[in-house]
């Protein structure tokens, strides 16, 4: 077993945490960027109807989701016995030329095609990475682990996704991809340089990942995360018309309600990931709770800058709380797939993603006004929540003396 210095290891989770910045970049910018997406890709429909074009733009953010949907179950599967870091060198590889080709893309199908194609490595990178950092943290410590490499996401969207939304706006969303693939690029290269090698299970095999989902429980915690959590992309999805047509500000302000979102999401993340490891149960519960009250008040507030902004920071804070909760659930009902576990998770959340941003879409296409997304967004964290006490009340023993299966550091 390789022996880290400290160091070391805090290098190689900042380096894990920065690819966690760049998923940030790659799956949030679209949401500020989708009036300039629209207006370049869909011209004709965006002159007869902005707010159309922008819902139709909406697919943008849902293929993307669907790609994690996709990718993540089968890529733990095929990967089982493959040593992490190897995995996650793969991976990023796989952002950068999928990321790369979104950018270049000259029509609206093939710029999705591009998105699916990047979105397939998301959910395994998550998983990948936030194992390597749990194994360097040492056992109990799956919360923290996860976090650290979500905390990058979160990072990005208190400065990254503002600054890349901003230089969109400036430059064009094309070269704010190219920038996102940069990021990616910069990544791989410090993986290579500071994180050790995490060998995979010697007895993990793709049939034993694959037979995680004859557990009810794996399939009762996916649905929590995929229903609970599409409160929070109903809402974010349209955060950028909501700031211009319905509050009334400029487009510049934009990043900054990004920023404050994205500020929120930060203390959030790093809170839940703490909470989650001393009590799953009631971080899951508290989390939900949290977000139906922010979600609702944003719905009632936004029309003013000062709620919108509140609205904002609140609605990022009470949803990553959940989190490292949710993440650290599916893998303690599935001990013997943590990969499948870890990569289910990010399914889930990406059919969130995905119901979130075509559940608000609908509405708004319907003429119902951006804001009546968030009551969808209500109506989402509600089901999530019950959902969570379904789960809960089904489990044969706590959920926090799940047996856990540490990777050694090789």
């Amino acid at each position: 077993m390789e022996k880290l210095t400290a160091g070391r290891r805090w290098a190689a989770l900042l380096t894990l945490a920065l690819g966690g910045f760049g998923l940030g970049l790659t799956e949030f910018v679209a949401m500020g960027l989708l009036p300039d997406m629209a207006r370049d890709l869909l011209p004709a429909a965006y002159a007869h109807s902005s707010s159309d074009a922008v819902a139709k733009a909406g697919w943008m953010i849902t293929i993307y989701a669907l790609g994690v949907v996709v990718g993540a179950p089968t890529i733990a599967a095929l990967t089982a016995r493959m040593p992490r870091r190897r995995l996650v060198v793969g991976l990023l590889g796989l952002f950068v030329i999928g990321t790369v080709a979104s950018a270049l893309a000259p029509t609206f199908g093939l710029v999705l095609a591009g998105r699916f194609l990047a979105a397939l490595a998301h959910g395994a990178y998550f998983g990948a990475a936030g194992l390597l950092a749990a194994a360097m943290l040492g056992p109990g410590s799956q919360g923290r682990g996860f976090a650290i490499v979500l905390g990058g996401l979160t990072a990005a969207n208190v400065f990254g996704v503002p600054l890349i939304t901003s230089l969109g706006q400036a430059a064009g969303w094309r070269i704010a991809y190219l920038a996102v693939a940069g990021v990616f690029a910069l990544t791989l290269v410090a993986v290579l340089l500071v994180v050790p090698e995490v060998a995979a299970h010697p007895d993990g095999s793709p049939r034993d990942e694959l037979a995680a989902f004859r557990l009810p429980q794996v399939w009762l915690a996916a649905l929590v995360a995929a229903v609970g959590f599409g409160g929070f992309f109903a809402v974010n999805s349209y955060i950028a018309p909501v700031t211009t047509h319905v509050t009334g500000l400029s487009e510049s302000a934009v990043p900054w309600v990004l920023a404050l979102m994205g500020l929120g999401m930060t203390i959030g993340n790093a809170v839940g990931g703490v909470a989650a490891d001393r009590n799953l149960k009631r971080s899951v519960l508290l989390g939900f709770g949290g977000m139906i009250a922010a979600v609702a008040l944003f719905g009632l507030i936004a029309r003013f800058p000062v709620g919108l902004f509140a609205g904002a920071f609140l609605i990022g804070a009470a949803s990553l709380f959940v989190g490292p909760a949710l993440q650290a659930r599916l893998i303690a009902v599935a001990p013997g797939a943590q990969l499948m576990g870890a990569a289910v998770n990010q399914s889930a959340s990406n059919v969130a993603n995905s119901a979130g941003a075509a559940l608000g879409g609908a509405v708004i296409a319907a003429g119902w006004g951006y804001l009546s997304a968030a009551w969808i967004g209500v109506a989402l964290a509600v089901s999530g929540l019950l959902l969570a006490v379904v789960s809960f009340r089904g489990d044969a023993r706590p959920t926090e003396q799940a047996p856990e299966r540490e990777p050694a550091l090789v």
